[in-house]
């Protein structure tokens, strides 16, 4: 393809691109390198070591004194994404693309939404934090939303593999760093907003304002999406869908909603509720837990019903659509006690979580949980107020720790505690504290690090950890014993 049909400030430049890339060590014969300033790495210093494995052209924001044609653009990152899409033919032009942003939430609506479209027939791709599925295989992923070039190429797999839709968490930092720029979306689902990420986002109003921009079309790399899902029980949601033309608008008890949830009964076998609809009430019933939940499940419906999925089959499909990994997670071993695996890791996440878990028993509610390290430290106290106050009894731990100091982290959140709460900066001996002291009745949930596979420690180490097969492992010590 010539440099000029990926990048149209290229014209005159008479170069052959066979391909592209922003990492120097991927950079090959034919390669359109992107030099892109990082946070603590700058893409120009690479641009040689790029020349030398075959780029042919690069994109900069300063002249660099190489010998090839250097396009120079005012952002690298903002020109990143339509020159992906034009490379790889638009391929999101053929794709009913959902994007899921918020704080909570996205991967569990990402992957009913799949689910509801899988059930009409549509094979439908997903790209998120758990994994991602094209043409139905599996894959392990690196972040909840990838580099602009990844994404697009992803996309043309996905085309390629017989896919014609596909679900997307769209994370904030994706948002403002233009790795979403130039997709083409179906719907986009806005489910909360809450504080996170405050290390990257100076404000709330920061974070919003980058959530926001999937909805605005505002920005000429990112057109607004043909069908907008809003949650107006969010603040911050109900804000949003009054700055949009025709929200489709979700919610359990703000007035006005288009799909309302109602007579909602949640337990460990699962929800049922009443989605009030633009079409009349629809009966659910749902294996997932918890009234969190249910905002998930009414987020998904109104998406599939947007994009012409019937009712009838969205019925069918959410009563068996299962849990997702580390997502309310059961773990059981044949204990007499429940235990429940979670990623919340936000204040709000954490709040939602425990209060559905305090509704599934009438006995004693543990927590076990941490906070991560080189992220917002505002957060911790916060969910040290938020464990004492709804749990019976907490374990305060590591999570991924990175740079800093674990007793740190955890001295942090005990502020919030307010009184001595148990706590051990070994995750897998205070994990071991709480299931074995349990009781019958009981409910223990393990938070913060949900589906992930690893601890991260300080110098980019990661060590194999698993919530769930930690947790297993001392259940079945428990059940033996």
């Amino acid at each position: 393809m010539r440099l000029d049909q990926v990048l149209p400030a290229a014209a005159g430049v008479d170069v052959e691109i066979s391909g592209l890339a922003y990492d120097n060590r991927l950079a090959g014969p034919g390669t359109l390198f992107f030099c892109v300033p990082g946070f603590t790495r700058d893409g120009h210093e690479f641009a040689a070591d790029a020349i030398a494995r075959g780029a042919v052209a690069l994109v900069v924001e300063r002249p660099l004194e190489l010998p090839v044609p250097q396009i120079r653009v005012p952002s690298v990152r903002a020109a990143m994404a339509p020159a992906a899409a034009a490379f790889y033919g638009n391929p999101t032009a053929q794709l009913d693309v959902v994007g899921i942003t918020g704080t909570n939430g996205k991967t569990t609506t990402a992957f009913l939404i799949r689910e509801l479209l899988e059930a009409a027939g549509r094979s439908t791709g997903l790209l998120g934090t758990v994994k991602s599925v094209i043409g139905g295989v599996e894959h392990a992923v690196q972040r909840t939303t990838p580099e602009a070039i990844d994404l697009q190429r992803t996309f043309s797999e996905m085309r390629a593999a017989g896919d014609v839709a596909c679900a997307i968490e769209v994370s904030s930092h994706a948002l403002a760093l233009h790795r979403a720029d130039a997709i083409q979306f179906a719907a986009a689902v806005f489910t909360n907003l809450t504080q996170d990420h405050l290390d990257f986002h100076p404000t709330m109003e920061d974070y919003f304002a980058a959530k926001r921009r999937l909805f605005s079309g505002e920005h000429p790399g990112l057109p607004a999406p043909r069908a907008a899902i809003v949650n107006i029980d969010d603040p911050y949601g109900a804000l949003l869908a009054s700055e949009l033309e025709r929200p489709i608008t979700f919610g359990l008890r703000a007035a006005g909603a288009d799909y309302r949830g109602a007579e909602i009964e949640t337990g460990l076998e699962g929800s049922t509720f009443t989605v009030q609809t633009p079409d009349g009430p629809i009966a659910l019933r749902s294996p997932l837990r918890g009234e969190f939940n249910v905002y998930n499940v009414i987020g998904a419906l109104a998406v599939a019903r947007a994009l012409d999925v019937s009712a009838e089959t969205c019925v069918t499909a959410i009563a068996t659509a299962g849990q997702v990994p580390g997502r309310f997670q059961t773990v059981d071993e044949g204990q007499p006690f429940a235990v429940v695996v979670d990623y919340a890791h936000t204040p709000d996440s954490l709040e939602n979580v425990l209060r559905a878990a305090r509704g599934l028993t009438r006995s004693r509610l543990r927590v076990v949980f941490g906070c991560g390290g080189d992220r917002d430290r505002g957060k911790r106290p916060l969910m040290g107020q938020i464990a004492r106050r709804l749990a019976d009894d907490v374990f305060v731990t590591s999570d991924n720790p990175r740079s800093e100091d674990p007793e740190a982290i955890i001295a942090e959140i005990l502020d919030g505690c307010g009184t001595e709460v148990a706590h051990d900066p070994d995750r897998r001996a205070a994990i071991a504290r709480a299931i074995e002291s349990a009781r019958p009745g009981d409910v223990v949930v393990i938070a913060g690090k949900g589906h992930e596979q690893g601890q991260e420690f300080a110098d980019g180490r990661k060590l194999p950890f698993d919530d769930v097969t930690v947790a297993r492992e001392v259940l079945r010590g428990v059940v033996c014993a």
